[in-house]
């Protein structure tokens, strides 16, 4: 198995990296947000919080 960071051949002890240099990068890549997981929501969807509550009424 190859690195998926830079290619080289995998090491056993940090597989599937080849170093701990790699394994570094991709946490660091992970913990940045660089890695991101695509949504079908609209982001208007999200910023507006009111728009899935019901408005409040006096009785």
């Amino acid at each position: 198995m190859t690195c998926p960071i830079c290619g080289k051949p995998g090491a056993e002890r940090y597989r599937p990296f080849c170093s701990r240099r790699c394994a570094d990068i991709d946490l660091a890549r992970w913990l940045n947000g660089s890695y991101t997981i695509p949504t079908e929501e609209e982001a208007d969807e999200i910023e507006r919080p009111d728009a899935i509550l019901p408005t409040r009424y006096d009785a």
